[in-house]
């Protein structure tokens, strides 16, 4: 019996970003030219926003313009972000076996599931995946900085960072695996009050210290799984910016916080 693949259709494309496959490379291509060279940094994990691309997709290119050197070696994502439109007890993973944007289908990683299934805080529901953009919004910027690779994502809900950094744990790899955490910060603060607590946060985040709240990044559940890792593992953290969509937008009565930030590796950059 041939089993077809089951896809996961965009949810976005037309709103956070283009769905027309041609303004959608070109986009990225500018925000990653504007981002800068960051082949210093080879990292193990990012942080990175998903907002529209208009308010956050230049500070995500900034996490993503750190692949560079990796292009060829990275084989597989793993993609942790909140759920924003529906309940989830635990981390859910879809029954999709690609992920379809405008630039094409992304493979899912099948072959870590049933690992992960085995954990109780770990199920599978498309009802999570159907509607979330917050792990939507990473994968043409992957498109575009990778040569090849599977995702395998997670859709987190109630659960605790010890819950994550588990789920971390079991597929955390070697080079061949990244790890994205997918987050933006503050939600609707005026500009300066907005600045203060992002500020607040990322020194939280470089310190590797829990955040307290879902009001300083809406991911803060994956944030905190993946700083307890990085703590146990010895990796760095780096903030490579922190704005919010006042920055790029201009409206700052009520804005969205966004950070960049990766972790390497000690012996990935020991001099």
């Amino acid at each position: 019996m041939t089993t077809s693949l089951h896809h996961r259709h965009p949810a976005v494309a037309g709103s956070f970003y283009p769905d027309s496959a041609r303004q959608l490379s070109m986009d990225v291509d500018t925000f990653l030219a504007e981002a800068g060279d960051y082949r210093g940094i080879t990292p193990k994990a990012l942080i990175v926003p998903h907002a529209g691309y208009i308010y956050s997709g230049p500070v995500a290119a900034h996490a993503y313009a750190s692949l560079a050197a990796a292009r060829s070696l990275i084989r597989r994502v793993v993609l942790l972000g909140p759920v924003h439109r529906f309940a989830v007890n635990g981390i859910a993973l879809p029954t999709a076996t690609c992920f379809d944007t405008p630039l094409g289908p992304v493979d899912v990683d099948t072959s870590s599931q049933s690992a992960l299934l085995a954990l109780p805080q770990v199920i599978q529901s498309d009802s999570a995946h159907i509607a979330e953009h917050s792990l939507e919004v990473q994968l043409p910027f992957l498109q575009k900085l990778l040569d090849w690779f599977e995702v395998l994502p997670l859709a987190v809900g109630m659960a605790s960072p010890d819950e994550v950094a588990e789920v971390l744990d079991l597929v955390w790899g070697g080079p061949e695996t990244l790890i994205v955490v997918s987050s933006d910060l503050s939600h609707y603060r005026p500009y300066r009050e907005a600045q203060e607590v992002d500020q607040e946060t990322a020194r939280m985040i470089l310190a590797l210290k829990p955040l307290a709240s879902h009001q300083q990044a809406c991911g803060a559940t994956p944030v905190n799984g993946l700083c307890l890792c990085a703590k146990r593992r010895g990796l760095t953290p780096h903030l490579l910016d922190l704005r919010n969509s006042g920055d790029t937008s201009g409206d700052r009565s009520r804005v969205v916080g966004y950070g960049a930030f990766a972790f390497t590796e000690e012996h990935a950059h020991a001099s």
